[in-house]
């Protein structure tokens, strides 16, 4: 009965990228994956009255958890407070439900491959809005092309952990060429920082990068010769964003480093940092009341002070570990692609707030579940030794 996980564990990972097309058919449908994953879990948990293997991660997820409801309770007056909450919560659900599902049912590489799958969705959505739709810049299934670059340029590391090297490549261009067609520079810096980590760790050879960077350029200049009126007109307005976005994202980080310093220990609340950007930024900004902090780690900070901060940093950490360890032991090369994607993750999200979204979660989860693996292989092995 393992296909009642592997099914909606996967869907939860293959639908995320598309969520906004999901959300144009119902306001909640993109919920129901998760929902049945979330279930089905439960339920196959009950039947076999076991519980899931014990990591520390579980221990950090559960602090999370507590900071986040009390962070609520004491801003339980706030207009965004309990969207947010809501909002956040099942992230955390999802993530430890998905270490258990992937350490025992699911394998690893088949959650990589459907966030490549629903990533490369992704990207024909965000060159069907451009080519077709006549956007500026490559959208897709989600609202903000910074966004949708975030999803993309997560995905493109994991390639390499993937079999069939002959598909990998036409994949990779559709993946690079729709995270070019959203103009983002957050996400050309993460896809280089992932690049640098997989040339570093000899994932990938210099020359692999060289072919890719060349194989970018003969996809830019086609886009010149065939698209020349619609790459100039989504130049110029990126030029213009890009000028206007400096200095409103230093406003922005300034405004939540004061609700950071001012609010430590819980915060200004889930979704406070939108309700007390006015205040906090000395009305910096007469055209928007309540934005985001366009920065993951400062908009946690802000919203649920050091303590949520540090869990989440905690996380990723244990994550990176994991992979660390398993890579170590046995040289297994998706844990180098888990890295890089964590990488190009968290990278973009510098410019960014992805808590949101599911791509850091689910690459926290398949690096601890990859070490649980590990860790009871390694216990299987010693016991065949001493029988």
């Amino acid at each position: 009965m393992t296909w009642l996980l592997r099914v909606p564990a996967c869907a939860t990972v293959l639908l995320a990228p598309v969520e906004g097309y999901l959300q144009e058919v119902h306001p909640h449908l993109a919920k129901v994956a998760p929902a049945v994953l979330i279930v089905s879990w439960a339920v196959q948990r009950a039947r076999e009255r076991r519980w899931p293997a014990a990591h520390p991660l579980h221990a950090v997820l559960a602090l999370l958890g507590v900071v986040l409801l009390a962070s609520a309770a004491v801003h339980a007056g706030d207009p965004f407070t309990l969207d947010y909450a809501q909002r956040f919560l099942p992230f955390l659900v999802i993530t430890a439900v998905l270490v258990d599902v992937v350490a025992r049912e699911v394998p690893v590489r088949a959650v990589l491959g459907a966030a490549v799958g629903g990533a490369v969705f992704a990207a024909v959505g965000a060159l069907y809005s451009l080519v077709f739709e006549g956007a500026s810049r490559a959208t897709g299934p989600l609202e903000d092309p910074n966004d949708l670059a975030f999803f993309l340029v997560a995905a493109l590391p994991l390639l390499i952990a993937l079999p069939h090297r002959k598909f990998l490549l036409p994949v990779a261009a559709v993946l690079a060429a729709g995270a070019a067609a959203t103009f983002s520079r957050g996400g050309g810096l993460a896809l280089a920082a992932a690049a640098l980590w997989l040339v570093a760790r000899r994932a990938v050879s210099i020359r692999a990068v060289a072919v890719a960077v060349g194989g970018l350029a003969v996809i830019g200049l086609g886009a010149v010769v065939f698209a020349g009126p619609v790459l100039d007109r989504a130049l110029a307005e990126k030029t213009y964003i890009a000028a206007t976005n400096v200095d409103t994202r230093e406003l922005r980080w300034q405004a939540a480093a004061r609700m950071l310093a001012g609010n430590p220990v819980l915060g200004v609340g889930p979704g406070g940092f939108r309700s007390s950007y006015a205040a906090a930024s000395r009305n910096a900004e007469i055209d928007e009341q309540s934005p985001v902090a366009h920065n993951i780690y400062l908009e946690i900070g802000a919203e649920l002070g050091l303590p949520g901060l540090a869990c989440f940093l905690g996380a990723i950490a244990l994550a990176f570990v994991s992979a660390e360890r398993v890579l170590r032991a046995a040289a297994v090369r998706s844990m180098l692609a888990i890295q890089a994607s964590l990488i190009a993750a968290l990278v973009a999200s510098t410019f960014l707030s992805e808590q949101y979204y599911l791509p850091i979660w689910s690459l926290v989860a398949v690096a601890i579940a990859a070490g649980l693996r590990h860790e009871e292989s390694e216990r299987d092995a010693c016991v065949a030794r001493h029988q």
